[in-house]
């Protein structure tokens, strides 16, 4: 079935709606560079100690960091918007390339500041990387299909959420820091390889002049930007409540409304209102990936914090403290991707993923200095059936509330969201957890130290009091995490359970009669 519009618009070839028989095969090559730019974000931080005493610029490390988490967030739906007016193919490689070279400069970087401009250049390419992967797969796999192969998407995020601190410290270890940057290049190689040589995109055909959102472009980078300080600076350098973090959201707000009129007035936007407005799961799995953001960011960084700090666990096995986490986000997406595509249903699995979210860092936020490693453990794999339920349903959700011709931006706009939640969350956690520590009182522990080593040179009365200090910052973020959860429990009960599309050329749209089974996912 093809369809055609007016100019500007997109036309859709008959083979948009075949699923290429080597699915599998394609998938990995797109699949390995997600897992590529997941990796990135999180692999400098155990190798930021070995790369302060080689290069120095303590002051400044954590923009190594943030550097490359804000030009990913800005760069992220400007990929998405391009791949959707050009091809989507030749955009995802290029993104590669782009990210090979950043990871090559940042390699050889001698200083701080070339470090941390190379990282800059890098999380521009991993931006594309990351809306290129959830757009090629929106536009191979129908939303129908997509419960087949959801766990392989999984279990990439789950590899690359828990293997970058564990990849981190192992290559640094071996072979030296430079290598957590080097080892990007033969993997990429490989990557942009098996794309071209077997990925095939249905590419919706343009018609007429193709606009680019120049002022669309500039404000949101603007506005993320001013975002991103805001929950970097806010409760760390400047108090929540001061003038520079007051002024910051002020400028945030401001620049939104731009937007907002900006996008209204443009040809081709960059993010296009219309799937905000076209149906209301859009922004309710907007809101979900939000909050599993913010849980699985929380997660990752503050749980290995308490089991190193507060257990006495190795930080050499910091990425493993996080396998119950893994292994539970793993089964709740193959359970629910096998059960989605068998009947169409979908939204009982980001209600129970909300749910499972609400309990698990309910019980979290329980955790004392007594509390077992076995405990804990069994409270992660809950969050980890919550994550999983959650954010590969709210990307399936919001795939299927758009057109193909916004499904990069749709895609790209969803990354920007989980990312953004992220963001925020780390900050607001990252200013509890200083404030509980300053609270308290009882010192720090050594530089450089972690687990028992932390706190050996320590009286026994400093160190329960810094033991007591960190549990409790621990409580008062899973607590917030807890609430934030509630939230999207809310949100996920107001999803409206429209059909799966069988096809990427097929629209989705409202099911006449809930109780007819036989309807989702019907064919013409």
């Amino acid at each position: 079935m093809a369809t055609s519009s007016g100019p500007g618009q997109t036309a859709i070839s008959p083979d948009a709606t075949a699923v290429p028989k080597n699915i599998r095969w394609v998938l990995l090559g797109v699949l390995l560079a997600m897992l590529l730019s997941q990796l990135d974000g999180l692999i400098v931080g155990t190798a930021m100690p070995t790369i302060v005493r080689d290069i120095g610029g303590l002051d400044h490390m954590s923009w190594v960091v943030t550097a490359y988490t804000l030009t990913t967030a800005c760069s992220t739906p400007v990929w998405g918007k391009l791949g959707d007016l050009f091809h989507r193919k030749s955009l995802f490689l290029g993104s590669i390339v782009v990210f090979l070279l950043g990871s090559v400069l940042s390699g050889m970087a001698s200083t701080m500041g070339e470090l941390i401009g190379f990282r800059a250049l890098q999380g521009i390419g991993a931006g594309g990387m990351m809306a290129g992967a959830f757009a090629l797969i929106g536009v191979l796999l129908p939303p129908r299909e997509r419960g087949r192969y959801q766990g392989m998407v999984a279990i990439v995020q789950a590899v690359g959420s828990v293997g970058g601190p564990l990849a981190g410290g192992l290559i640094t270890g071996h072979l030296g820091w430079r290598w957590a940057f080097y080892v990007n290049v033969p993997i990429g190689l490989v990557c942009i390889v098996w794309c071209a040589a077997l990925l095939h995109v249905p590419q919706a055909a343009r018609r007429g002049r193709v606009v680019i959102d120049w002022a669309g472009i500039t404000v949101m980078t603007a506005m993320i930007t001013a975002l991103v300080m805001l929950a970097t600076w806010g409760g760390s350098t400047y108090a929540w409540g001061s003038a520079q973090i007051l002024g910051l959201a002020a400028v945030v707000l401001v620049l939104l409304a731009a937007f907002i009129v900006s996008e209204r007035r443009t040809a081709e936007p960059l993010l296009p209102l219309r799937i905000f407005t076209g149906q209301r799961n859009f922004p309710i799995a907007a809101v979900l990936l939000t909050v599993a953001g913010v849980e699985m960011f929380g997660a990752t960084l503050y749980l290995p914090l308490y089991q190193q700090t507060v257990q006495g666990a190795s930080a050499s096995n910091s990425g493993l403290l996080l396998l119950p986490m893994m292994c539970g986000t793993v089964a709740a997406s193959m359970i629910a991707g096998k059960v989605m595509s068998r009947t169409g249903k979908y939204k009982i699995f980001p209600v129970i993923g909300a749910a499972s979210l609400a309990v698990g860092m309910g019980l979290l936020s329980t955790m004392d200095t007594s509390t077992a490693r076995l405990t804990t453990s069994v409270y992660m794999v809950l969050v980890g059936i919550g994550t999983g339920f959650t954010i590969q349903m709210a990307n399936t959700i919001a795939q299927n509330s758009v057109e193909l011709r916004d499904m990069g931006a749709a895609s790209a706009a969803t990354n920007l969201f989980r990312t953004l939640g992220g963001s925020l969350g780390v900050a607001v956690f990252g200013s509890l957890f200083t404030r509980a520590l300053a609270g308290h009182g009882g010192g720090a522990p050594s530089e450089g130290g972690s687990g028992g080593s932390a706190t050996e040179h320590m009286s026994h009365a400093a160190r329960e009091a810094y033991l007591q200090a960190a549990a409790h910052g621990t409580q008062e973020i899973f607590l917030v995490g807890a609430l934030c959860a509630v939230a999207a429990l809310v949100s996920a009960l107001c999803i409206k359970e429209t059909p799966l599309r069988a096809g990427p050329g097929q629209p989705a749209k409202p099911a006449t009669d809930d109780s007819a089974p036989a309807a989702v996912g019907a064919t013409s």
